[in-house]
């Protein structure tokens, strides 16, 4: 599809984008005709000069479009000649001769229009012509300005909401990229903790801690990503959990095969499932539990990871629930930056020990082609893989999703 660059303004329109502006302009200035049509006919109803309303109509919104045939044009000087800080005086003397040449112009043809409604030919003799030009040379000067305006709010409004995206973005990242010395310091941990006493398991978790740093740099620029794909990174930091663990480490996963091209966040439930191995698992001597949940619910996707370990109900665990570490506060952080106030965010106990997170999040489609977000439709979904038990540490397949 055809493009070009605006005045050096940086911005690609296509013949969409264009045409839509287009019809916007059109739109408000006959908008602004009507209204001065039915200031005409209200100011001469009843008067020897009575107009018609649709004469009124015409006449006026006729006298609009000779503005809205200009506008592009003025746009494109504003954004041509925008007015700094800089070069405030030259940008000024610029737009005012354009203002005043575009001014007489259109005083022109304002006169022509009322000359032609109102029968009144005397108004187009050179004497009157001219001096009605120049008494109304004002108020057409004034609509150059109030364009030329409009389009420089729009121009630093556009720019403001770049900078929060840029500043928002950088956040982001940084928030991101604190989560990886945080997990590598658990994990190189846990290896060194494991090289005299278990040379191969070392071994094995030095393998998959490769192959989820390959993956995390694959996406290391994305924010989002498919729940697919972020169930692989969740595979990984298992296997490196269940090397650990041995047999003391269950896991499964419950996930709606509807939901897996949904967007999540990325690395979003890597942080989760650490959170609750490290107070859940690691905190009991018996053989623990980690359930993962992803489903529709509504308009909403709903992630949840729950252990069965000591729960909330200790001092520890209380901690846990208030600040949660690196890992929930950062996640926390990245919603609130990704979605606003468009989610849930909820760490509640079980009396029978465990504890669960719960995300909801929108519900939004990934296209990784065109970067396109649509809702998520029931046609296009999946085939649903076959129900599996829970994944022991003995158990040498993947974990699968069980709808």
């Amino acid at each position: 599809m055809w493009e070009f660059d605006e005045g050096g303004a940086g911005v690609a329109w296509t013949w969409r984008q264009r045409a839509t502006r287009l019809a916007f302009i059109w739109g408000v200035w006959t908008l602004v005709g009507l209204f001065f049509a039915s200031q005409l006919y209200v100011y001469f109803a009843r008067t020897e000069k009575a107009v018609g309303l649709l004469k009124s109509v015409a006449w006026q919104v006729l006298a609009a479009y000779v503005f809205a045939l200009s506008t592009p044009l003025v746009l494109w000087l504003a954004r041509r000649f925008p007015v700094e800080r800089s070069n405030w005086r030259r940008r000024l003397a610029v737009h005012l001769l354009a203002g005043l040449a575009l001014a007489v112009v259109w005083a022109v043809c304002h006169i022509t229009i009322d000359s032609l409604f109102s029968g009144e030919a005397k108004l187009l003799i050179p004497f009157n012509l001219a001096r009605n030009v120049f008494v109304m040379l004002d108020k057409e000067l004034l609509v150059y300005c109030i364009i030329v305006l409009i389009s420089h709010a729009a121009v630093y409004y556009q720019r403001y909401r770049e900078g929060e995206l840029r500043a928002s973005q950088a956040q982001l990242q940084a928030l991101k990229m604190q989560l990886h010395p945080h997990f590598l310091f658990n994990t190189l941990h846990s290896i060194s903790a494991l090289v005299h006493r278990d040379p191969e398991a070392a071994d094995k978790m030095i393998a998959r801690l490769g192959d989820f740093l390959r993956l995390t740099l694959d996406a290391s620029a994305t924010q989002e990503v498919p729940l697919r794909r972020e169930l692989e990174f969740l595979n990984c930091y298992l296997d490196i959990e269940r090397v650990r663990f041995n047999d003391r480490l269950t896991t499964s996963l419950e996930v709606d095969p509807r939901v897996l091209d949904c967007r999540v966040p990325n690395l979003i439930l890597q942080p989760l499932v650490e959170n609750a191995i490290r107070h859940g698992v690691s905190q009991r001597a018996a053989p623990g539990h980690v359930r993962v949940r992803a489903e529709r619910r509504g308009d909403a996707l709903l992630l949840q990871v729950s252990d069965n370990g000591a729960g909330l109900s200790t001092a520890a665990p209380a901690r846990r629930a208030t600040k949660g570490g690196v890992g929930l506060s950062n996640t926390r952080a990245r919603l609130q930056q990704l979605y606003g106030s468009a989610y849930r965010f909820e760490l509640s106990g079980d009396p029978r020990g465990g504890a669960t997170v719960t995300l909801e999040i929108p519900l939004l489609d990934y296209d990784a082609e065109h970067d396109a977000v649509t809702q998520p439709g029931q046609d296009n979904t999946p085939p649903a893989p076959p129900a599996q038990p829970a994944r022991t540490a003995s158990d040498p397949r993947p974990i699968s999703s069980r709808a």
